[in-house]
């Protein structure tokens, strides 16, 4: 087992690039993730983003394919939560399956397997709001914020 890799799939009732929207447009990136944030959505653009309580993860976008991939470092800057900006890479690719897509998310980089568990616990909730929203139904308020 890997243990600096944590790797979610996720089947989703909406087209890749109703799905890619989700990671390529600021409002629709918070609906699932974050209380506020500022994005700039191009290779080698920043983010920095207010995901709950003090924690704020920052990084910056290294590949954008739209509607099939997007690619990005991740870290925490604030809050006081490992791993620190830009020292892990998030790769998500969308597959067209039939009507729907395959989403496949791995966070590289993790420097340890209770860093992983934590990433893990947090891709798990966050990408369970976006396929909500994503299919067109509404998660509600994120109880993590």
């Amino acid at each position: 087992m890997n243990t600096d890799v944590v790797t979610l799939e996720r089947h989703i009732a909406a087209r890749p690039e109703t799905v890619f929207s989700f990671f390529a447009e600021s409002d629709k990136w918070l609906a699932w993730m974050g209380k506020d944030g500022e994005f700039a959505f191009e290779p080698g653009g920043a983010y920095r983003i207010s995901v709950r309580g003090d924690n704020v993860a920052e990084g910056r976008f290294i590949e954008i394919d739209p509607p099939d991939r997007i690619v990005f470092t991740w870290g925490w800057a604030e809050g006081g939560m490992p791993p620190p900006p830009g020292s892990t890479t998030v790769e998500i690719a969308l597959e067209r399956v039939g009507e729907g897509t395959l989403l496949r998310l791995a966070h590289h980089g993790l420097s340890s397997p209770e860093a992983c568990a934590a990433q893990a616990e947090g891709w798990t909730h966050y990408i369970r709001r976006l396929v909500a929203w994503a299919e067109g139904g509404d998660p509600g308020a994120d109880d993590w914020v």
